[in-house]
């Protein structure tokens, strides 16, 4: 009998290279919030640094007034970068929540057919068996009456 042939293979391979994207782009938008969560955790320790060099700067003595302002200007500029971050964390979030949904999607249209290619291989399996067993018992029954 001829081999199986799912009519709609290109359609599947073609849904399973969406969802292959949409996994490499949801990827790709963690690896980029991975990166930001870094970012402000290396942002965090800084300001820990700053502080220390506050304190050092707002202790008894002579005080280096260029360098508190340095500092305050610093702080300053991390304050904005912060902002930023989280800024881009936030857009960041609803991209990836957008590329969720879209793999979810593309995964529920590859599974569909899928699923159909499977219902077809089964039945065409089903129906090969059913022809052979039938073949067998009609070259069975041919035996049979021959030898009589």
């Amino acid at each position: 009998m001829a081999e199986f042939r799912f009519q709609l293979a290109t359609l599947l391979r073609l849904r399973q290279t969406a969802r292959d994207e949409c996994r490499l782009r949801l990827a790709e938008a963690r690896r980029n919030e991975e990166d930001l969560r870094d970012r402000l955790t290396r942002l965090a320790d800084e300001r820990k640094r700053l502080r220390s060099r506050r304190r050092r700067a707002a202790e008894p003595g002579d005080v280096d007034v260029d360098g508190v302002v340095e500092i305050e200007r610093y702080a300053a500029m991390l304050d904005s970068e912060e902002s930023l971050l989280n800024t881009q964390l936030t857009t960041l979030a609803g991209e990836i929540d957008l590329h969720r949904q879209a793999l979810l999607k593309a995964d529920r249209e590859a599974q569909s057919l899928e699923k159909l290619r499977d219902k077809q291989l089964h039945r065409r399996r089903r129906e090969e068996n059913r022809k052979e067993e039938k073949l067998q018992n009609e070259t069975a029954l041919a035996v049979q009456s021959l030898g009589r």
